[in-house]
């Protein structure tokens, strides 16, 4: 049988996780309940924690956020919905989205259709499109940005077509 962990030992644990990769409160309020430290303990070493900028949610969801989008080409809803599974504050979600370069955001989703249009097989351009933009909004991102990349998209697949015909 294994022994309770004690209140020091979680907080000892916890700091050094927390040094090395950001994690947010839940995550360890989640470890230190599989440990079985009671409620109140637990409560004081979050608190230790976080007055010691070992654990901060708003630095959390911003290096989450920019991870998912960034390396695993989620879009906003996907990336909110993490978010939300890791009871991070309403606020402190819509800020850190906010804060998304729309730019940057677009420089993910472009290639990705473009790359998912290479491999689509469909019998007219209708199908096409339904399947990209399925794909896409299965990835997280919005209608409304689909939508403005594919525009794109269409542009310069007609023009590769019209320069390959030359």
């Amino acid at each position: 049988m294994k022994k309770e962990t004690t209140e020091q030992e979680a907080y000892l644990q916890l700091a050094s996780l927390c040094a090395q990769a950001e994690h947010c409160q839940h995550e360890m309020r989640e470890k230190m309940r599989r440990w079985g430290l009671d409620e109140m303990a637990q409560e004081r070493v979050i608190s230790r924690l976080t007055k010691e900028r070992y654990i901060d949610d708003e630095r959390y969801a911003r290096a989450f956020v920019n991870d998912k989008i960034r390396y695993n080409k989620w879009g906003r809803r996907k990336v909110q919905q993490a978010l939300w599974l890791k009871h991070i504050d309403d606020d402190i979600q819509q800020r850190v989205l906010d804060g998304i370069d729309e730019k940057e955001y677009l420089d993910v989703l472009r290639p990705l259709l473009k790359q998912k249009r290479k491999t689509t097989k469909a019998e007219n351009d209708y199908e096409l499109n339904r399947k990209l933009v399925r794909f896409a909004l299965s990835r997280g991102f919005d209608f409304s940005i689909i939508r403005q990349c594919m525009d794109v998209e269409e542009e310069e697949f007609s023009d590769d077509m019209a320069d390959e015909t030359d």
